[in-house]
Formats: C-alpha cells, structure tokens, sequence
C-alpha cells in the first residue's frame, strides 16, 4: 500500500516521471521531422505563425505578419516565450522544445498545487500523476503550440482565486493577504489571457461570483474589484499598444471575427478552413480592425438566417471538441486512438465521480470543472477541436483524483471524504457556498 503521507517523495517521483516522459516526446519528435527534409513542424499553419512571430520578438521587429500586415492578429505571450528560448539557445528547435517540456512538466506540478488548494496533498499529488502519464499531454507537450503554456497560466490563475477562497476562511475579515491574492489573481488571467483570449472572461465571471456568492458586502466587492484590477493592469501595456495603433481599445486580438466566421458561414463544417480570408481579399481592401469587424457581422447575419445549421454545426463541433482522439486524419492509427481513449474515458468516469462526492462544493467544482465546460461552450460557436480542450483537463484532474480514491481501496483511508474529527474542516469544505 502506497504511504501517500510522504507526499513529497511521491511528488518528486511524479515530476521526474513527467520530466522524463516530456524531454523524451520532444526527442522522438524531432528525430521523426529531421527525417523529413524542410519540415519543421508536425502541425504547420498556427505554429508556423508563432515561430514567425517569435523570430521578429527576438531579432527585434515589429510584432506582425503577413502583407498587409496584421499587426493583432494573435496575443503576444505564446510568441514571447518563443522569442525568449531564441535568444538563449538560438534557433534549434530541439532547444525550444525543451523549454516546452519544462512548461509541461512545471503545469504537472501546479496540478499538484491546485489540488493542494482545493482538496489536499495526497489529492495534489495523484491528479499530478494523472497528468504527468498522460498520453494526450505528453505527445502535446513538445509541438509548437500555445496550449502547454497556456494550461500552466491558467492553473496559476486558478490556483490564485483558490487562495482567495481558503484565505477568505480562515480569516473572514479584511485582510491584506486577500487583496494582494485578489490583485494577483487579476494579474494571472491576464497574463493567460495573453497566451489564450477566450480566458478574458473568466476574470470578471470569478469576481462577480465571488461576491454574489461568497461575500455580498463591502469588502466582498473591494476584492472583486482588487481582481479586475490586477486584470486591466496585466492587459493594459497590450491594449495601449492597440490603441495606438487603430485608434480602438483592443484588449485581445483582432482574429476573433475571422476564427468566428470560421466557425458560421455557408461553407463550414466544424473543422477550421482558412481559405477565405486570402481568397475574399477582404485584408487587401481594409484596414485590419475593420475586416475583424466585417467577418464578425457576417458570421451572425449567417447565424440570424440559419438557425438550424448553427445548432447542427454546434453539435458537430462539440462532438469534435469531446473527441477521445485528435481530429486530424494523421493522427488516426490504432496505436494513437485506442490508449488515448482508454485513458480519456477512465479520466473522465473518475472525474464525474469525483464531481458527484464533490457536489455540495461549488467553487471546487467551478475552479475543477469550470473551464472544460467553458470551453465547451465557447467551441460550440468558434471550431471544435481537442487542442482547445486539452489545456482544461488538467483542472479537471484534480475531480479525476478524487473519483480514483473513492474508487481504489488502497486509498480509503486517505479518502478526502472520509468523515474527520468535529474539530477539523473537510478538505476543500471551505469552497462551499456556506
């Protein structure tokens, strides 16, 4: 039987686990393309857009593409890390992938703080095993793509609003710890934001529930607003710089019309088909905040006079999204697709135990579970895909931890919903709305 008291020496084992796995995936990737002369991505299209924009950071040119340039047309923190390994190791990919493995490795060990948080350590320490084996976060990891990134901000902003939450019952009253945790929650989201736009949203969506639903006073607003603080001053030098340059106040990008019509329009079909923005010409003909303008009118006039085709689309996506395998037919081998559904849907059934033992715990379950469904939700209308729920299973890891020790006996007497001294709160019971 595993002595889960010693947490540390587990935790220890599980980011050398995940270390090795991660640093070995990025050594087999770049072995398979370096024998296939000029390819230097496995997924080209997005990434070859980070790498160029990680090339003009580091070389010091102007953060754009394409001609016309567009100029905000992605958020800056994947690129700026990219650029940042350039500048340390140069432009050997191998390098950049191996950053990425620390990345990964690192959001391994910030599941472990999540659980930490939210439940205990020994929950911390088995939703971070989950995450360091698993197939799907492992093969992800070294591809030049912002999910990984985005999966450990993320969690730290995460992570941030928890502490809020457990500061908040331990010392109900102001407190300045509260507000420097408020602030920096802020700062987090934003800071995500920057690597993924969709996370904008989640900002203010915390405050506001926070204060609805855990503390409507005063102080209870003061540090909801302490949130969206820390938010806008994150966003603000991106947003200045935007503003600057079309005269609009743009806290994100200016893709989001294009990526939504993407998504709604006469031809679409749940994957992503770029092809007509080069062949509308509509870049060549306006500047780049009106063409986001334009495709976003036209993708809810296409919505407004096909309802049905949106809901169908909507399921396609989402069908897409919930997929136990990678969409894309290069990816569909047996070898691939049978233990990355195995491992999907035991993930999945243990975290929708962990969720119902869970239920009476709002914020665990918001903080856990939250961001797969908001996601979900917002895919249902953009394009549906894995990559975009990737990042959002490693919350949700930590519900998964908490289904395998109701589930495995070994774990019983750990159980973080064993019944405890009157004394002494459950795990996570200070997440409640009570």
């Amino acid at each position: 039987m595993p002595d889960f008291n010693c947490w540390k020496r587990w935790l220890l084992i599980v980011m050398t686990v995940a270390l090795t796995l991660r640093v070995g995936a990025a050594a087999v990737l770049q072995f398979q393309l370096d024998k296939q002369p000029g390819r230097q991505f496995l997924i080209a299209g997005d990434a070859t857009g980070y790498w160029t924009l990680g090339e003009q950071l580091a070389n010091g040119k102007p953060f754009e593409l394409y001609v016309p340039p567009r100029r905000i047309m992605r958020t800056p923190g994947f690129p700026w890390m990219l650029s940042l390994g350039m500048r340390m190791f140069g432009d050997d990919i191998i390098y950049i992938r191996l950053m990425l493995a620390l990345v990964g490795t690192a959001a391994c060990g910030l599941v472990f703080w999540l659980g930490k948080e939210l439940v205990d350590p020994e929950t911390g320490v088995i939703a971070a095993g989950v995450a360091a084996i698993s197939p799907a976060f492992v093969g992800f990891t070294p591809l030049i793509l912002s999910e990984t990134l985005f999966a450990a901000t993320m969690l730290l902003s995460l992570i941030a609003v928890a502490k809020i939450l457990n500061l908040n019952q331990q010392n109900p009253q102001t407190s300045r710890q509260r507000y420097i945790w408020a602030f920096l929650a802020g700062v987090l989201v934003g800071i995500a934001t920057l690597v993924r736009p969709s996370w904008l949203l989640v900002g203010p969506g915390c405050a506001f529930l926070y204060w609805a639903l855990t503390q409507r006073n005063r102080h209870g607003f003061c540090l909801a607003a302490m949130l969206c603080l820390g938010l806008a001053v994150s966003l603000a030098p991106w947003t200045i710089r935007n503003y600057r340059l079309t005269g609009h106040i743009v806290p994100t990008t200016l893709w989001v019309g294009p990526s939504l019509y993407d998504g709604m329009n006469p031809q679409a079909t749940g994957d992503s088909d770029m092809a007509f923005v080069e062949r509308d010409g509509v870049y060549q003909r306006m500047s780049e905040f009106d063409a986001d303008q334009y495709y976003r009118d036209a993708a809810w006039k296409y919505a407004a006079a096909h309802p049905a085709r949106i809901v169908q689309l909507a399921g396609i996506k989402l069908a897409r999204y919930w997929s136990p395998w990678p969409n894309a037919a290069q990816f569909r081998t047996w070898y691939l697709m049978i233990p990355l559904a195995l491992f999907f849907a035991a993930i999945m059934l243990a975290a929708i135990r962990g969720g119902w033992l869970s239920r009476d715990r709002f914020w665990l379950c918001l903080l856990t579970a939250g961001p797969i469904v908001y996601f979900a939700c917002i895919h249902a209308l953009f394009i549906g895909s894995i990559r975009y729920r990737l990042p959002a299973e490693y919350p949700l890891l930590v519900l998964t931890a908490i289904g395998i020790r109701s589930f495995l006996p070994i774990f019983t007497k750990t159980s973080p919903h064993d019944t405890q001294d009157s004394a002494e709160p459950r795990p996570g019971e200070s997440l409640s709305l009570s």
